[in-house]
C-alpha cells in the first residue's frame, strides 16, 4: 500500500507554513520504506492531485482554524477532513478542498484519509512560527509517527542501522 504523508502551508505566512515544517522534520530526521512518501506541498493544490491519486493512505499535516485556542492540536479523519479544511481562511484553502473533491470524483481517493492540525496563532508575515505553534511541533511529529506505526509502518531513525 502507498503511503502519502503531505505536509501543507506558506511558509512565508507564520503559523500558516506549519505542515511544511514538520514534513521537513520527518524527513531531516527519518528514512522511510520506498511505499512512504514524505512531500512538502507547499500551496500546490490542484497540482497534488497525481501524488493523492497514487496513494491507498493519506495523512496531511496543516495549520487549520479550529476556532480554538492557539497551538490545539487536533485529529481528524475521513469525512471529518474535507469540512475542515473549507473553513480555513488561507492561500491553499480552495485547493486542497478542490482537490479532495477531484480524487473522489476519479474514483481515486485514499482508503485511509488523516489530518493532523494545529489552529495557528498567526498568519502574519513571518518565516517563524509563533510561540504556541512552535511548541506543539515535536507533539505533531511524534503524532505523524504513531499513526503510520498503526498503518504498520516503522521509520529509521537517521544514523542508526
Amino acid at each position: 500500500m502507498k503511503t502519502l504523508v503531505l505536509g501543507l502551508g506558506n511558509i512565508l505566512l507564520s503559523d500558516e507554513g506549519v505542515g511544511v515544517h514538520v514534513v521537513r522534520l520527518l524527513r531531516e530526521r527519518y528514512q522511510f520504506p520506498q511505499e512512504v512518501e514524505i512531500l512538502d506541498g507547499g500551496t500546490l493544490g490542484l497540482d497534488l492531485l497525481p501524488y493523492v491519486e497514487d496513494t491507498d493512505r493519506l495523512l496531511i499535516v496543516d495549520a487549520v482554524q479550529m476556532d480554538a485556542p492557539p497551538g490545539t492540536v487536533a485529529r481528524l479523519a475521513g469525512e471529518e477532513v474535507p469540512a475542515v479544511l473549507n473553513l480555513k481562511y488561507s492561500p491553499h484553502q480552495m485547493g486542497v478542498s478542490d482537490l479532495l473533491a477531484a480524487a473522489r470524483l476519479m474514483g481515486r481517493y485514499p482508503a485511509e484519509l488523516i489530518l493532523w492540525g494545529i489552529q495557528p496563532a498567526s498568519l502574519e508575515v513571518g518565516l517563524e512560527l509563533s510561540p504556541a505553534v512552535a511548541a506543539q511541533v515535536e507533539t505533531v511529529v511524534q503524532n505523524v509517527l504513531a499513526e503510520l506505526q498503526r498503518w504498520g509502518i516503522q521509520p529509521t531513525r537517521r544514523g542508526e542501522i
